[in-house]
């Protein structure tokens, strides 16, 4: 986006560090996922950030997987996020791992056992939990907090070499039981577990907790700026005492709102209950927040690009409209988008005046509203079309510009056809329409001096190729699925999914590029779906022409 806007309060504080020399004028960021599903509309907005900060500042990011948690995580998981961040248009740095650090971090909770700031401690979770007391009131020492630190060293030890069984002993941080913050007090460092780590193996069983791991990783890359969402500032302060007590390279935590989008859910169990519960055929269902859902769908890159610089950067959590997205999606694809015909309720139009057994070639551009036009294409031409059936009425009103008996319309890149006739079927149906048209009303060279005020789209019958058509819609009925009372899965929108068999398309579409934006004139942003075949092509609705809800709303 190219207008002028005020700086946010992370650019502020970046370019305070850089005015004043702070590490050396360096900006290095990074994206921390943790590899345990896809990635989603959320992450997008983080990715925008950390890699956008490092852009503007001459930086760089680091993309680092958080794989601490070997029981949820996957390569597949890798493979999709790498290939998310890539398509959002970014590169990083380095491609780096928790994992990469399991020996700095165990030799880092070896040095706070010896300084007296770590201890084992055999109690169950349950007992830890009860012993860490409430917000208004202080915790009390388990009886394993007053070990000493060659014993604690020896437990430890021990317990990397898988001496104990999963859950019978954890390190703990010894810091503050009275600590107003909750997570000050005692907080776990390290837990057992023996599961098999996509990428160490089984060489380890004890694996670091998230707010031990995540601080001394950055310290150990010396990310300057260590941007994160607002639900770890109570983390902060231990963050800052973990390295404070290592007397590491000293990163520094900045907090920013989360992307709250309303119709959908952001949590990554939620989405994973949608995926094993079959609501959606996996993460990337083109009605899933995922990035790779989105992607199905047909949204652009540039687009949620676009949506995420729109909404900013704030310090407060807000709800942002879905509409915002798809207003974003229309304003790039309205210019990226080529035009093509297709005809999904259609009724035959025939023209009984149009030379028998004569076809022709007419020129449709690709994009009118492009700078340069972006190119044309063939579109074929015979006496016989097919038009949608909402095209005509038999009893057409005043202001009804469309085919009707007597009324006129221009067929889109082709002639003024004009109704006189039509037939119907046992059931009443209308199953054809007769019109004659006017030769000298070709578009581009009309010399007819005849005016009509609609336009219609066709696809010539002798031509026409057919596909499936998926109509996707939000997957929720309710704004905030997650807030409704009972389960969150009652709100799914029924209607969120309608296919249509055998819609009738211009031949040119048979050449459909994958990952390309297409307006169905008159219906709709369309792409090609990954369960497209030559023998069957899927097409995906990525978007209406309108925001069709905005309509639902006012009406409701």
């Amino acid at each position: 986006m190219s207008e002028e806007r005020s700086l946010n309060f992370i650019e502020e504080i970046i370019e305070d560090d850089i005015r004043s020399g702070k590490n050396d004028g360096r900006v290095l960021t990074r994206f921390p996922p943790e590899p345990n599903g896809y990635l989603h509309i959320g992450h997008a907005k983080s990715i925008c950030l950390n890699f956008g900060l490092a852009q503007k500042y001459n930086g760089k990011t680091n993309l680092r997987f958080d794989d601490t948690n070997p029981a949820t995580e996957d390569t597949e998981y890798v493979d999709s996020i790498r290939q998310d961040i890539h398509w959002l248009g970014f590169e990083w740095d380095k491609e780096l791992y928790s994992s990469d650090y399991f020996d700095q971090m165990y030799a880092f909770a070896q040095m706070l056992i010896g300084k007296g700031l770590a201890y084992v401690d055999d109690s169950t979770a349950e007992e830890i939990a009860a012993a860490k007391g409430t917000p208004t009131e202080p915790g009390t020492p388990t009886p394993n907090r007053s070990r000493s630190a060659e014993e604690n060293l020896q437990l430890f030890q021990e317990m990397k070499e898988g001496k104990y069984p999963d859950g019978a002993k954890v390190l703990r941080a010894k810091i503050d039981l009275a600590s107003p913050n909750m997570h000050m007090r005692d907080p776990l460092m390290y837990r057992i577990r023996h599961a098999h780590h996509h990428r160490t193996g089984n060489d380890w069983c004890i694996y670091p907790m998230y707010d031990f791991a995540h601080g001394q990783s950055d310290s150990i890359e010396k990310i300057t700026h260590s941007v994160c969402t607002l639900e770890f500032i109570p983390h902060r302060p231990l963050y800052e005492w973990f390295i404070e007590q290592l007397e590491i390279f000293p990163s520094k935590q900045y907090e920013f709102a989360r992307l709250n989008l309303n119709y959908t859910v952001m949590s990554k169990r939620k989405l994973l209950q949608l995926v094993n519960e079959n609501h959606v055929t996996g993460w990337d269902d083109p009605r899933m927040p995922t990035i790779s859902g989105l992607r199905r769908r047909g949204f652009t890159p540039l687009s949620i690009r676009n949506f995420c610089e729109r909404i900013g950067v704030a310090k407060r959590e807000n709800i942002i409209e879905y509409s915002l997205l798809e207003f974003c999606l229309r304003e790039d694809l309205n210019k990226s988008a080529w035009r093509r015909m297709a005809v999904l309720d259609p009724i035959k139009l025939i023209i009984t005046n149009y030379p028998e057994g004569k076809s022709e070639i007419l020129n449709g551009e690709n994009n009118p509203e492009a700078e340069d036009g972006d190119g044309s294409r063939e579109i074929p031409f015979s006496a016989e079309l097919w038009i949608e059936r909402e095209d005509f009425m038999e009893e057409a009103p005043k202001k009804f510009f469309r085919l009707g008996p007597g009324l006129s319309v221009r067929l889109k890149n082709a002639y003024i056809v004009k109704c006189h006739d039509f037939r119907k079927d046992e059931n009443g149906n209308v199953t054809e329409v007769h019109c004659t048209y006017i030769p000298e009303s070709k578009s581009g060279s009309d010399t007819s001096g005849v005016s009509v005020k609609g336009t219609i789209h066709w696809v010539s019958v002798g031509h026409a190729k057919t596909a499936e058509i998926r109509l996707y819609d939000r997957l929720f009925q309710v704004e905030d699925p997650s807030s409704e009372e009972g389960d969150f899965k009652n709100y799914i929108n029924p209607q969120s999914l309608k296919i249509i068999p055998n819609v009738f398309i211009e031949p040119d579409l048979t050449h459909a590029i994958p990952g390309k934006g297409y307006q169905f004139i008159r219906k709709g942003y369309f792409t090609l779906d990954t369960d497209s075949t030559p023998e069957k092509l899927v097409f995906n609705r990525t978007a209406t022409l309108k925001d069709a809800w905005a309509k639902e709303v006012k009406k409701n």
